[in-house]
């Protein structure tokens, strides 16, 4: 009998593996072996063309010590991950909170307007049609039509703006997942969770997101939160779709679009390694902090 039970456990345990096999190895082959990959070119001199050859820290040096323009995108890249993530998760459970009260259909409709950004891959051209910077952009015209200024403004080519409207951009196309995540979420809780705490003394709505909503969601708020991290981390289409590279004093170029240029125009695909490296250190630092929190939540 014991045998018999053995036998059936290590088959499941089989039948699970064979299962997750298809997605860890394109884990392994497109994840960890290219961060591996750039771990190790990091420390060399690689221009795509000849071997790599090994030069120590010769790339962390040069982007510590030399390169201006990596600590302006670091800036730049924590700007983004300080004010965009947080602000499009917060609003995004916000929002979620408030539309999971309405009935089927009203929430229905309005998720899917919520998500949609998300859903649209180039839909800053819209923005840029309103921040254009002749009297036909819609923010021009309409600021135009009230007197309040007396000629167009170059809203993506001065550094006054930009940072400013990219943010905003970031936050429209952003929020999307988190919303989705916290919205499920929502959706999921144990609505009995609710009756035993009116039992327990729990007698207003921000009692009942505190003490029983949050932390019976903390799963899903924690998958809102990574992926806000990444997306915040990793903004680079938006700024160079509206901005350009570089931008105007380098006000919203990010480590993500310095890289890429590093690396596909420079061909110094050892610095560009580097510079990776650094990024993928910053996100998995933000990671944890972000377990952290949630994990408390959660025990």
């Amino acid at each position: 009998m014991k045998n018999s039970l053995n036998r059936k456990v290590s088959g499941d345990t089989l039948a699970q593996y064979l299962m997750l096999a298809p997605f860890m190895l394109i884990f392994i082959v497109y994840v960890v072996i290219p961060v591996i990959s750039s771990a190790f070119l990091s420390f060399t001199s690689f221009d795509m063309l000849s071997m790599p050859k090994f030069n120590g820290l010769d790339n962390y040096k040069r982007m510590i010590l030399d390169d201006e323009i990596f600590g302006t995108v670091v800036k730049n890249t924590l700007i983004f991950s300080c004010i965009a993530g947080p602000i499009a998760f917060i609003l995004s459970f916000v929002l979620a909170w408030f539309i999971n009260e309405l009935g089927p259909k009203s929430r229905t409709l309005l998720s899917f307007l919520f998500y949609a950004p998300a859903l649209v891959g180039n839909g800053y051209f819209i923005w840029q049609t309103a921040f254009s910077g002749d009297s036909y952009g819609y923010v021009n015209s309409l600021l135009l039509s009230m007197e309040v200024i007396t000629e167009p403004i170059t809203w993506l080519s001065d550094a006054r703006y930009t940072m400013i409207i990219i943010i905003v951009v970031q936050l429209w196309q952003g929020m999307g997942v988190s919303f989705l995540s916290a919205i499920s979420g929502l959706q999921n809780v144990n609505s009995e969770l609710f009756e035993a705490g009116a039992i327990d003394g729990i007698h207003n709505r921000w009692q009942e997101l505190w003490y029983l909503t949050l932390p019976s969601m903390s799963h899903m708020l924690l998958f809102g939160a990574v992926m806000q991290i990444q997306g915040s981390f990793s903004v680079s289409a938006v700024a160079i779709a509206m901005a350009g590279y570089p931008s105007v004093e380098h006000s919203v170029d990010t480590i993500v679009s310095y890289m890429a240029d590093v690396g596909s125009t420079r061909y110094e695909m050892g610095y560009a390694s580097a510079i990776t490296v650094v990024l993928f250190l910053m996100m998995f630092v933000c990671r944890l902090l972000v377990g952290k929190l949630f994990g408390k939540k959660e025990d």
